[in-house]
């Protein structure tokens, strides 16, 4: 379509009277007022000016701009004047792109957790520290390729089964493997040989895929961060970053030697393979003589992509030449609405002005657009990634939105507040089909973010997806509709293992969240996370309350709407001490600090029961040991009323508490007007675990004793009760649990007891309702350490729920599950 824009042109004569003065004349100042002369004649028009014309095009799905189709809009000056804009003519080019529509229908979900520790032992049996960084695939999409840094090796794993995951070995290597891109049948690892900050020195190795063998090692002349492959295999760019000793002054730049890339030709064998070195000082802003290189990627045209993160900067190389097309700083965000301080409440209504994003990871999107993930390091961090064309305009800035987004998902990482929020680390981008998705690792929320984007300038948010802690690399393999990430974190003595999740695109429901938050009324997402208990209402049997635990200051419960997928928490209702309830308890009940300013509490919730009467019992875990002490809080029954409002504070009888160890509640039920209490593990000198039983009309104790399963665990740890709840009849169901999580985990079971007949000081006896490992199992993550939760509907379904310790070395993954009718 060509639209036509007549330009006019007028030719305006102005005709201005020009007087001179003799030098040492008279002025005139004193002289008549000057007589107005006649108009002059208007000049004559000025010719036509040139025509403008517009041309559309209709775009179908599919375009490389505008991927659900729309329309291009080019314009032009018609040079030639015969009314047409042909392609020469073309000065401006935009793109209206139709409105993009989620595929609902199709979902990513986790269906495999690979620890690597199973390189070692089949069983995960060992305290060796080894992580998965940076993922590749074969060619066929078929094998994994991984790096692992603290064990100076690369890995291999056998995805033909994606869902079954399994060892093909290990190879060493002479230094700490930094990254690995795939080239026809070999993979290409970047090495960091370097002996120290200065004298710095790496290699590229090449290697062969299906044999795990060693082919050439070439020298890069530095310390390599990142490798990339060309699309058409042409090339391969290894960053060379010759990272800065942080410790030494104030870890800032510049500390020589700078960093540069290296091109490698792939052309013919590995052994006839040639570099170029491009040196890139001189470019950045900031500290300009010390270029930091971060991370590539490369485009359908040869144009590598390189983030410098400490210079705060982005440059655009060719491959062909090695000449430099474009430089140019990331820029700063301001932002509101986010986190901002470390104090164990989750308040996003802060704000950050000019926060130098520092992209890390980076991933071209076409190529016209890319994309960054804006972790930081020495002063930035926008929590946030962006689209970047090649100009260096930013066309999406998500801002405040991960931050926010992980707050609703139970996924914040309020311990990184004061640094850089969820600290989005990693980028991938894929076509799957008849979509085209953009994947966000957060490295501190432990979360892929999916976005369609379809329209680049206009991403548009998918899922989000559990990943294990620290999610580091990702990769996308469409031909096998997976997404394969990385995570490095591995620390067996924290319970967290090292893993590579694999997730499927397919037709089944998304299973994750299984809770998210609705909005307070400022708009932001109630914030949530350490979710230590449960109770089912008894009246309505959509809702069931939930608790924070000691995690968070300013305590709270929970509301859940359980009557939709994922649950949602529609209300939070502070615990509150406007009574002066606790504040008159005896000194060393609670910590000093347990009562705030406006009357909210700090406190360790770690079971609720919400009553017919709309009252609600807590059950506080104490702090510290009676025997060898000090005692920091004692355990604690709390009534509140239905705004939270304290009511009652009970504590238990002196000569138990006398016996207090760690582990005290961990959580309550009411049958027939007494609270029954489960205590984690046994107190001093005792054989079995109490369950307390407080008579509310008389305030009086009695106690029941709990026999606890032996440790089974391959890696020792302990056995104790999680949470307890009435089913009726006098009986009650309890979680027993081991402090184990993955391939350590062992005993997450499922007991009820009868507590008929029993008098004081009685052993129960306990029969087995469910081993819930397999239920665990079947979220396709590692099974989770800690759950706390369980709640009795009034359908007859049971629900449970894990301990996310507030993401704080923790995935954050929260798992409600609905086990059935399973009494």
């Amino acid at each position: 379509m060509q639209i036509k824009k007549t330009a006019l042109a007028w030719g305006i004569a102005i005709a201005t009277p020009l007087f001179l003065v003799a030098c040492g004349g008279d002025d005139g100042r004193d002289g008549l007022d000057g007589q107005l002369g006649s108009a002059g004649a208007n000049g004559a028009d000025g010719s036509d000016g040139l025509n403008s014309l517009i041309r559309q095009t209709s775009l179908q799905a599919g375009n490389a701009q505008c991927f659900s189709g729309g329309v291009m809009v080019e314009s032009g000056r018609d040079t030639n004047a015969d009314d047409v804009l042909a392609d020469g003519e073309v000065t401006d080019t935009s793109y209206i792109c139709a409105p993009t529509l989620l595929n609902e229908a199709k979902n990513f979900n986790r269906i495999a957790a690979f620890p690597v520790c199973f390189q070692d032992d089949a069983n995960c049996d060992s305290d060796d520290e080894t992580s998965a960084e940076i993922v590749a695939a074969s060619t066929d999409g078929m094998t994994l390729i991984y790096t692992d840094s603290p064990a100076n090796r690369i890995g291999f794993v056998d995805i033909a089964d994606p869902s079954k995951p399994s060892v093909l070995g290990v190879l060493g290597l002479s230094g700490e493997p930094t990254a690995v891109a795939v080239k026809d049948e070999f993979a290409l690892v970047g090495v960091n040989t370097s002996a120290d900050f200065i004298n710095v020195s790496g290699t590229l190795d090449v290697i062969n895929i299906a044999s795990r063998s060693a082919v050439r090692s070439i020298d890069v002349g530095g310390q390599p961060d990142s490798v990339a492959v060309s699309p058409d295999g042409s090339y391969a760019v290894v960053v060379i970053e010759n990272e800065r000793d942080e410790d030494l002054g104030n870890g800032a730049p510049p500390q020589l030697p700078a960093g540069n890339i290296v091109i490698v030709n792939l052309s013919g064998e590995p052994s006839t393979w040639t570099t170029q070195t491009v040196a890139i000082t001189g470019l950045a802003d900031l500290y300009p003589s010390d270029p930091e290189p971060e991370f590539v990627d490369i485009n359908s045209d040869n144009i590598a992509l390189v983030s410098l993160q400490e210079n705060n900067h982005i440059v655009l190389v060719n491959l062909v030449d090695g000449s430099i097309v474009n430089h140019f700083s990331a820029g700063t965000v301001d932002l509101t609405g986010i986190d901002a301080n470390e104090d164990d409440i989750i308040s996003q209504n802060q704000s950050l002005d000019a926060v130098l994003r520092e992209p890390d990871g980076v991933s071209w999107l076409s190529t016209e657009y890319f994309v960054t993930a804006n972790e930081g390091d020495l002063d930035g961090g926008s929590r946030s990634f962006s689209v970047f064309n090649t100009a260096g305009d930013v066309v999406y800035e998500a801002g405040n939105s991960l931050d926010q987004l992980t707050a609703r998902y139970g996924h914040y990482p309020e311990g990184r507040s004061e640094n850089k929020g969820n600290e989005p680390e990693n980028a991938e981008f894929g076509v799957f089909g008849s979509e085209r998705y953009l994947f966000v690792n957060s490295e501190r929320a432990s979360v892929v973010f999916v976005y369609d984007v379809a329209d680049f300038t206009k991403p548009m948010l998918k899922q989000v997806l559990p990943a294990g802690v620290a999610p580091e690399g990702a990769l996308a393999i469409p031909s096998r509709n997976l997404l394969v990430v990385a995570s490095e974190k591995d620390s067996r003595e924290d319970v967290i293992r090292s893993t590579l999740n694999i997730y499927y695109y397919g037709s089944a429901p998304a299973a994750y969240p299984t809770v998210i938050s609705a909005d307070r009324l400022d708009g932001s997402p109630i914030s949530w996370g350490a979710i230590s208990g449960l109770s089912a209402d008894p009246v309505n049997s959509n809702l069931v309350y939930a608790v924070d635990d000691s995690f968070y200051q300013k305590n709270r419960i929970f509301t859940l709407d359980v009557s939709q997928e994922p649950a949602v928490i529609t209300k939070e209702t502070h615990i509150t001490d406007g009574n002066d309830i606790l504040a008159a308890l005896p000194a060393g009940v609670l910590p000093a600090s347990a009562i705030n300013a406006d009357k909210t509490v700090n406190i360790d919730p770690e079971g609720v029961a919400k009553l017919a009467d709309g009252s609600v019992w807590i059950a506080s875990e104490g702090s510290g040991n009676a025997v060898d002490g000090p005692v920091k809080s004692m355990n604690l029954l709390i009534k509140t009323n239905a705004a939270g409002l304290v009511q009652q504070a009970v504590t238990l009888p002196p000569a138990v508490n006398a016996l207090q160890r760690k582990n005290g509640f961990e959580g309550v039920s009411e049958y027939q007007g007494k609270l029954y209490v489960a205590f984690q593990r046994a107190w001093e000198g005792e054989a079995n675990v109490r369950i307390g039983i407080y008579d509310i009309g008389s305030a009086s104790w009695s106690f029941l004793f709990y026999p606890l399963d032996a440790v089974e665990s391959q890696n020792g740890g302990w056995v104790g009760l999680s949470e307890i709840t009435s089913i009726g009849g006098g009986e009650f169901l309890v979680i027993e649990r081991d402090n184990q999580g993955g391939p350590d985990a062992v005993i997450k079971r499922l007991y009820k007891f009868d507590t008929t007949g029993l008098a004081d000081g009685a052993i129960v006896g306990k029969s087995l309702v469910r081993d819930v490992m397999p239920d665990m199992l079947a979220t396709g993550g590692l099974v989770t350490e800690k759950i706390e939760g369980i709640a009795l509907m009034k359908n007859g379904d049971v629900l449970m729920v894990n301990d996310n310790d507030g993401v704080d070395d923790s995935n954050g993954e929260t798992q409600l599950l609905n086990l059935g009718d399973i009494l």
